[in-house]
């Protein structure tokens, strides 16, 4: 079987292609933190490669020969929620199993198959972890992932136990344990009943380091895609590779899905022969965003805690100076999902979750605004009229935007997104659009692409439109000659035929008649509408 794109669960080279797990760690210092006999903490987003790496470092660990190292995924005793008395031997069943998986140890299990009920589960955890370094015959280390999947008193009690047996290592307590998840151990939120919530650092202070695992570089991915071409022959666009770069940064399952869906699940594809363009690139990331796939929809989850609402909601409406007020543990926190970048700037972390995440924020909207038919917008030529299509948004803002907004859990940028769930339903008829959020000038820039050939879809002619949107704020010249310069600068860098700049006033003393009107100005020779809602 020839080897593929992976888009599920760990990497396994000989199925898949691959980038080598320990060139993503700084696997030098990773070591020597292990010589030192710490205990640290290992956490990236999710489906970045965690588990893949884990793994990896756990064989080769085990290679060298000094040291017994074991790897366990403790998620199940997520079940057990805040009940330590279930939570804590779901924990340590986990542990033993894979100590056996791993490392062939049966002593460890017979051990524990005749202890556990006799043990308390406040203390049962520490008596595995001191029995299994006792009897490995030599220095032992473990990787527990998915700790951040546990919650209440069973984390509680998982990180106090291993903080109690800390001072018996390497004798009698593994000589490292690396703690794994989405999060460091800062964000662990641990709820004890009838006491306020409190953070996991105050219940592991001997943490030494956290690390940060990252995503592919721009080198990394067209590598990864290379092999692809290296092994069955198909050639690639040489274009797609910095679409591929804008659209992922990076992340390794948004990476690997692409490839997947580009080479497999695009059928004309699995003729090897046939090289791959841009535009079979573009519609297979368009088929992924709209197939909301397990990671998307993992994605969309996470929008509606109360901490990622606020710092996506600022993100959306362009609001540097609200980001400026959010808390910085909150921006941290979104960070380590994977969802923002904080560097150079803060953004939103690519293309793709710039796209899905106004989608799924408004997917209830999108299937429930009437009069969204693609017909009544199109030209006797097959070109979307969008003129007509902004006057039937004034009208519909003018009568929903009230009772719409308050549906929103991201208020402060409904306008935007109310205005991206009219155009989506439309424009998903047969184009597409892309999305920049312009965080510090206080604007969203919509780009349409409609072809108007529909035999020959995204390979003919092209109608392409730029859609500015602004919230009001100060005098209203001010905001459309600031506007005008920004719509003007955008649709000149991405070769627009018309250019629209949609100003949204909040202000609730000015009356609708007020808000709603019209009007051209010409920027540098190009005629740019202007509308008010």
């Amino acid at each position: 079987m020839p080897r593929f794109f992976n888009n599920a669960g760990p990497t396994v080279p000989a199925d898949h292609y691959a980038i080598d797990p320990l060139s993503r760690i700084d696997w030098e210092d990773l070591q020597a933190l292990i010589e030192q006999k710490r205990y640290f903490v290992l956490h990236a987003p999710r489906q970045t490669g965690k588990t893949t790496t884990l793994l990896a470092m756990m064989e080769t660990i085990n290679a060298q020969g000094r040291y017994a190292c074991a790897y366990a995924n403790i998620e199940a005793a997520q079940a057990a929620r805040g009940n330590e008395e279930k939570g804590i031997p779901a924990v340590c069943d986990a542990l033993v199993n894979s100590i056996q998986l791993y490392l062939k140890d049966d002593h460890l299990s017979r051990w524990y198959d005749d202890r556990r009920k006799d043990i308390s589960p406040q203390n049962l955890l520490t008596q595995v972890l001191q029995h299994w370094a006792q009897h490995a015959g030599c220095p032992t280390v473990l990787f527990l992932d998915e700790v951040d999947a546990l919650v209440g008193d069973t984390l509680i009690s998982l990180l106090r136990q291993i903080r109690a047996g800390y001072p018996q290592r390497p004798d009698a307590f593994p000589q490292s344990i690396v703690l794994c998840g989405v999060r460091d151990v800062r964000d662990y939120r641990l709820h004890q009943e009838g006491a306020q919530v409190i953070t996991g650092g105050s219940a592991f202070n001997i943490k030494a380091e956290s690390l940060r695992m990252g995503n592919f570089t721009e080198a990394e991915c067209q590598t990864l895609w290379q092999q692809h071409t290296d092994e069955t022959g198909q050639a690639f666009d040489p274009t797609i590779f910095q679409e591929l770069w804008e659209d992922t940064h990076g992340q390794p399952w948004l990476v690997n899905a692409l490839g997947y869906e580009l080479t497999w699940r695009f059928k004309p594809a699995r003729d090897r022969s046939r090289p791959l363009s841009l535009e079979d690139y573009r519609a297979a990331r368009e088929a992924l965003i709209q197939s909301r796939a397990t990671h998307l929809d993992q994605l969309a989850d996470k929008l509606r805690e109360p901490r990622v609402c606020r710092v996506i909601s600022e993100l959306l409406a362009s609001g540097e100076e609200g980001l400026e007020q959010l808390p910085l543990d909150d921006l941290e926190y979104v960070h380590d999902l994977g969802l923002i970048e904080v560097r150079p700037r803060v953004r939103i972390s690519n293309r793709i979750y710039r796209e899905v995440i106004p989608r799924e924020l408004t997917w209830t909207t999108q299937v429930r605004i009437p009069n969204q038919e693609t017909v009544w917008y199109l030209t006797p030529v097959h070109c979307l009229d969008v003129p007509r299509l902004m006057r039937a948004f004034q009208q519909f803002f003018r009568e929903h935007a009230d009772s719409w907004m308050e549906r929103f859990d991201y208020k402060e940028a409904g306008p935007q997104l109310l205005m991206q769930a009219f155009l989506q339903r439309i424009v998903n008829g047969g184009g597409r659009i892309s999305r920049e959020y312009g965080l510090g000038r206080k604007r969203t820039d919509l780009f349409i692409e409609w072809p108007t050939d529909p035999v020959k879809g995204f390979h003919g002619p092209m109608q392409r439109i730029v859609i500015e949107l602004k919230l009001q704020r100060g005098a209203l010249e001010g905001v459309i000659s600031q506007g005008l310069a920004q719509t003007a600068s955008y649709a000149s860098q991405v070769g627009a035929d018309e250019a629209h700049l949609v100003i949204f006033n909040r202000d609730p003393g000015v009356t609708w008649e007020e808000r709603i009107w019209e009007t051209e100005r010409t920027v540098e020779g190009r005629c740019i509408r202007v509308w008010g809602a």
